[in-house]
């Protein structure tokens, strides 16, 4: 039997889990559920389409390293969709949550996010259309590994890339100062303000953050399959299923807990059908918040 349902699994994990990482800071810091998060990730896929498409003009060509199907100007215009859509979210903040957070009313404010997900991906959708768009259109030839596995550079790439920003996520929050006040704010935000915490500096990181990841678990998506506008609402209830099995506030948790959810999800479409797909997050989901609500690492809220 083919083990490649484990690969395409990992790979849709590793999708899941750098987006719900955005998901579970955003709820522990910011204790609201934001359901625009997953158009921040569309934002960011389109943000890096256009930055591409501009870089590939000045320079000539898609220039690909390798046997990669991109090059440079998708390696810099995924850093141009980190900084736009943190700028993005930052924005929202100011615009809208920020105003509705000081009212103290956490349902206002998780109601407010549903319209500004769904003027966001109407926006985009007026702007680019809905038909799929793609970073690059070459073809790259699957090397096997074993077991029945084949994968694709661009896979392996995007995988490592993964890799290295949940990494350098972790260090941030337990080696630098302001990681320490993000997590100090998230297990005690009343004793955190006694303690002198910016609690505006801490929200700014939090936004930050958050769209910044999911600018590039975008770019991830649009890199292996394709840009749509409605991409990050496909992949919303997994990653609020990740962050609650992960443990709110738990950035391993989330990531482990993505890929939970990618396996679980592949194996599904292995063993029963790819019409079941959908149901594994809701399934996933359900079963936590009944057996264990705090998650995997999750802690019982102060």
């Amino acid at each position: 039997m083919s083990l490649q349902f484990l690969l395409d699994g990992l790979i849709s994990g590793a999708m899941i889990g750098l987006g719900a990482i955005g998901v579970t800071l955003t709820y522990s810091i910011l204790r609201f559920s934001n359901f625009a998060h997953g158009d921040l990730m569309a934002w960011g896929a389109y943000a890096a389409l256009v930055a591409v498409g501009a870089l590939g003009a000045i320079a000539g060509g898609p220039m690909a390293i390798g046997a990669l199907s991109f090059g440079l100007p998708l390696i810099l215009s995924t850093l141009f969709a980190m900084v736009f859509t943190a700028g993005l979210a930052l924005l929202l903040d100011w615009l809208l949550f920020a105003r509705l957070r000081a009212r103290g009313q956490a349902i206002i404010v998780v109601m407010a996010s549903f319209g500004a997900s769904m003027a966001l991906r109407n926006l985009l959708e007026f702007l680019f259309s809905s038909s799929p768009a793609y970073y690059s259109r070459a073809l790259q030839v699957a090397q096997p590994i074993g077991s029945g596995i084949r994968i694709t550079p661009d896979q392996v790439a995007l995988l490592v890339m993964t890799a290295a920003l949940v990494t350098g996520m972790h260090l941030f929050l337990t080696r630098s100062q302001r990681g320490r006040e993000m997590r100090a704010y998230s297990q005690n935000p009343a004793l955190a303000r006694v303690t002198g915490i910016d609690v505006a500096r801490v929200v700014r990181a939090t936004w930050v953050i958050g769209a910044a990841l999911a600018a590039a678990a975008g770019v991830m998506v649009g890199t292996l399959v394709q840009i749509r506008p409605l991409m990050g609402l496909d992949l919303l209830l997994p990653m609020f299923a990740a962050a609650i099995l992960g443990g709110i506030g738990s950035v391993p948790g989330a990531v482990l807990a993505g890929l939970i959810i990618g396996l679980s999800e592949a194996a599904a479409v292995m063993f029963v059908g790819a019409e079941w797909r959908a149901a594994v997050a809701f399934v996933i989901l359900m079963s936590v918040l009944l057996v264990k609500p705090t998650g995997l690492f999750g802690v019982t809220e102060r």
